[in-house]
């Protein structure tokens, strides 16, 4: 047996692959198995950016690019950071990568030293603590309950910073909860971590997906000093239905950034260069395919969600982002006679046909995520499966 690196036997496997190698397997036995596990939009990419990669290809422009991202994708990300959020940046201040997740996995590299510590709330992205670790840093979580919101308090982080804190993640809207900070709640935050100088990294991937009267702020705009200390990712997977393409970016002080594009420069290469001629189209070309994207989006979650608060056993906040729900199922699998909300999963799956994701993947073992990027019409399907399977099961 290969003897592997002591670093990447301590990481924990995704909690995805259970299910969906299981789903695949019924699907191939002419099971009609409807999957609620979806990361991504279900739309294509928007037909001008389709165009524009296609064209750029056809001009020729297929060889290397600079480490960081092209100059004129750069200036797309600088601009729209200027339009949406009142933010300015230079050229040197952004780091294209591949994707948002290979963003944070070499800023985690470039800025952690061995025992470093990464407060991390719950529940998180399957990704964050596995990406500290790789980087020798140590994982320090926080528990964000659903009577919080899932919103982690500002006393909460002053308890659980140390002398090796290092940052704190923000994720808002959140996978898996759906859930936005406020102005005023990353207001709070931000003076937490001026005081003990530690730095920011805020994840804002979905901020194109907000339903309601519910407004994104990135934590970097409310001063200069939170400004410095932000670490912003982002891209164009979620807001553009552009998750193959594998375009992120983070937005930073010049010399995190010159770090993390000299790191990239060994690791990648660039980033793909027909994806970045399309990003390019994505972010100065015509914005009305992402709204249409939003407002399906919030259509859906407005006839499932009271839906999914009829199942007996089913807490569920209303998420205000994304296109997640993290319903709260222990008394449910209890009730229906599974020892855990894992086992409950498995039976929805082999009885049920319904595919969701367990929330232990998230930290948050009581819960469940279904993704709502799928079809009204399968949507309504899985959940009238879910709420037969409950009813049929429960005992007092």
């Amino acid at each position: 047996m290969m003897n592997l690196a002591n670093r990447v036997q301590t990481l924990t496997p995704s909690t995805t692959l259970a299910i969906t190698a299981k789903a695949n397997e019924l699907k191939a036995q002419g099971v009609d198995v409807i999957g609620l596990g979806a990361g991504e939009p279900d739309y294509n990419t928007p037909e001008n950016i389709l165009e524009a990669a296609y064209q750029s290809m056809k001009d020729g422009k297929t060889k290397y690019t600079p480490a960081g991202g092209l100059p004129a994708l750069k200036e797309a990300i600088i601009n729209k950071l200027q339009r949406d959020q009142g933010l300015s940046y230079s050229p040197k201040e952004v780091m294209v990568g591949i994707g948002a997740k290979h963003v944070l996995y070499t800023l985690f590299q470039v800025l952690l030293n061995e025992g470093d510590e990464v407060i991390i709330p719950i529940p998180y992205w399957v990704s964050y603590p596995e990406q500290v670790k790789l980087a020798q840093g140590v994982p320090v979580y926080i528990e964000a309950t659903a009577s919080q919101e899932y919103k982690i308090s500002p006393l909460q982080l002053r308890e659980a910073i140390t002398d090796r804190t290092k940052a704190v993640i923000l994720n808002t809207p959140s996978n898996p909860t759906g859930m936005i900070y406020s102005k005023e709640e990353l207001e709070a935050l931000a003076e937490v971590c001026r005081e003990f100088d530690i730095l920011i990294v805020s994840d804002e991937i979905y901020e194109k997906l907000i339903y309601g009267d519910v407004k994104h702020t990135s934590i970097a705009t409310l001063s200069e000093d939170a400004k410095k200390r932000t670490i912003l990712i982002n891209g164009v997977s979620k807001s553009h239905s552009m998750t193959g393409w594998r375009i992120g970016y983070a937005a930073a002080d010049a010399s995190l950034v010159k770090a993390m594009t000299d790191l990239a420069s060994h690791s990648t290469s660039n980033p793909v260069t027909t994806s970045q001629y399309a990003a390019i189209e994505a972010y100065n070309g015509p914005q009305d395919a992402v709204e249409e994207m939003r407002q399906a989006f919030e259509e859906r979650l407005n006839v499932i969600f009271p839906k999914l608060q009829a199942i007996p056993g089913f807490t569920v906040i209303r998420p205000q982002g994304a296109f997640y729900l993290l319903p709260d199922v222990s008394e449910a699998a209890a009730k229906t006679g599974y020892g855990s909300v894992d086992d409950f999963v498995t039976a929805l799956l082999t009885e049920a046909n319904v595919a969701v994701i367990p929330g232990s993947g998230f930290g948050a073992n009581s819960t469940i995520r279904l993704s709502y990027a799928t079809s009204l019409e399968k949507l309504t399907e899985a959940v009238e499966r879910i709420h037969q399977f409950v009813t049929s099961k429960w005992k007092d």
